[in-house]
């Protein structure tokens, strides 16, 4: 992309910088683990805004594997919201240098 197009249209991205943060904030995804006994719910900024366990997890005698399921519904949460955000704002970054989602 031309270096000259950029700064003419800085106003537009502008604009389309700001949408985008605001679109980020929308989209939320929720992983699981351990055959859904540990959720977590992630939002576009990559913020953990939720997490639900199943009673039957939680048990003080094993409390690395309530760890290790945690972190494993976190990453499925990651790769679930950053798919979202591919499909929801890929059409609007394509072409925009460093946001390519």
């Amino acid at each position: 992309m031309n270096p000259f197009e950029l700064l003419k249209n800085a106003g537009a991205i502008q604009q389309q910088v700001k949408q985008l943060q605001e679109e980020m904030g929308t989209i939320t995804a929720t992983g699981s683990a351990g055959g859904n006994m540990v959720n977590v719910t992630v939002n576009g900024k990559m913020e953990i805004v939720g997490i639900h366990l199943d009673p039957i997890a939680v048990d003080n005698r094993d409390i690395p594997m309530l760890q290790d399921l945690i972190i494993a519904a976190h990453h499925d949460a990651m790769e679930k919201v950053q798919e979202a955000m591919k499909e929801k704002l890929g059409p609007l970054v394509s072409g925009m240098p460093g946001l390519n989602i």
